[in-house]
C-alpha cells in the first residue's frame, strides 16, 4: 500500500518528516521544508493530501507534549475565521494559479514581517491593531485558506502568535492545539477532493517514529533557546518561507 518510491526519494522523505516534527515541536518555520521536499516528490495536487497525515501525527505528538501550554483565549479568536479559510480554500483549491497563491501569500507575510520588526516605532496604535477582531478575523482566514490550498500556513500563524507576545512555550502549546484542530476539518475535505488515499495513510504511520523524534528534538532546542532568540528564529523563518514561495 505503500508508494513506490527509490532510496533518496525515502531519505528525503524522512528527512522532511523530521522537520515536521521539529516544526510541531518549536521551530514553526521549518514546517517549509516537508512542503518543499514532498512537492518535489509528488504532484503538486498529491503532494498536500500526502503531507497531510504527517503533519497531523506532529500536531497530536505536540498536543502530548505541550498541551498544558495553550492559551485558549487567542485559539478562540482564530477558531471560527480558519474554518472559513478552510472552507474558502477547498472552493478555490484548483481555481487559483500556484503563481498567484505563492505571490499573495509571500507579500501578506513580507509585509506582517516588516510590521513586527518595527513594531516598537508604532507603539500603542499597532498594539490596539494587532489585538483587534478585525486583525484576527484576517489572519486566521487567511492561515484557514492557506493550509488548505498548500499546507503554507504556518508562517501566517506564527506570526500572528508572535504579535500577541505568547511566551515561547505557550507559542508552540498554542500552535500545536491550533493546527491539531485545523488538520482535522481539513480531512473530510482532502478526501472529498481526491487528495487523500490508503498509500498516504501508510504513508503516515510508517514514518509516525521519525515525526515523533522530531517533536522531542523541537523541544530540547527551544527550551535552551532565550525568548528574544526565539522570536527572531521564528520571524527569520517567515521571511526566508516568503521569499522561498516567491522565488
Amino acid at each position: 500500500m505503500l508508494p513506490k518510491l527509490t532510496t533518496l526519494q525515502w531519505l528525503l522523505i524522512l528527512s522532511g518528516v523530521f522537520c515536521v516534527g521539529v516544526s510541531k515541536g518549536g521551530l514553526p518555520g521549518v514546517s517549509m521544508i516537508p512542503i518543499l521536499v514532498f512537492a518535489e516528490i509528488f504532484p503538486a495536487r498529491q503532494s498536500t493530501g500526502m503531507l497531510l497525515l504527517p503533519l497531523i501525527v506532529g500536531d497530536f505528538a505536540a498536543i502530548a507534549v505541550f498541551h498544558q501550554h495553550a492559551d485558549w483565549r487567542h485559539l478562540r479568536r482564530v477558531a471560527l475565521p480558519a474554518v472559513a479559510g478552510v472552507l474558502l480554500g477547498w472552493f478555490c483549491l484548483g481555481k487559483l494559479s500556484d503563481h498567484g497563491l505563492r505571490v499573495i501569500l509571500s507579500a501578506v507575510i513580507l509585509t506582517l514581517s516588516v510590521l513586527q520588526l518595527c513594531r516598537g516605532k508604532f507603539g500603542a496604535w499597532m498594539e490596539r491593531a494587532y489585538h483587534s477582531r478585525p486583525f484576527a478575523w484576517s489572519l486566521g482566514g487567511l492561515g484557514g485558506w492557506t493550509t488548505m490550498v498548500a499546507n503554507a500556513a504556518g508562517p501566517v500563524m506564527s506570526l500572528f502568535f508572535l504579535a500577541m507576545r505568547l511566551p515561547k512555550m505557550v507559542f508552540v502549546g498554542t500552535t500545536a492545539w491550533f493546527f491539531c484542530l485545523i488538520n482535522l476539518v481539513k480531512v473530510p475535505f482532502s478526501v472529498q477532493l481526491g487528495l487523500m488515499s490508503p498509500p498516504s495513510l501508510w504513508l503516515a504511520l510508517t514514518v509516525s517514529p521519525v515525526i515523533i523524534s522530531g517533536v522531542f528534538a523541537g523541544r530540547w532546542l527551544i527550551q535552551r533557546m532565550p525568548q528574544r532568540a526565539f522570536e527572531l528564529v521564528v520571524l527569520a523563518f517567515a521571511i526566508l518561507g516568503a521569499l522561498r514561495l516567491l522565488f
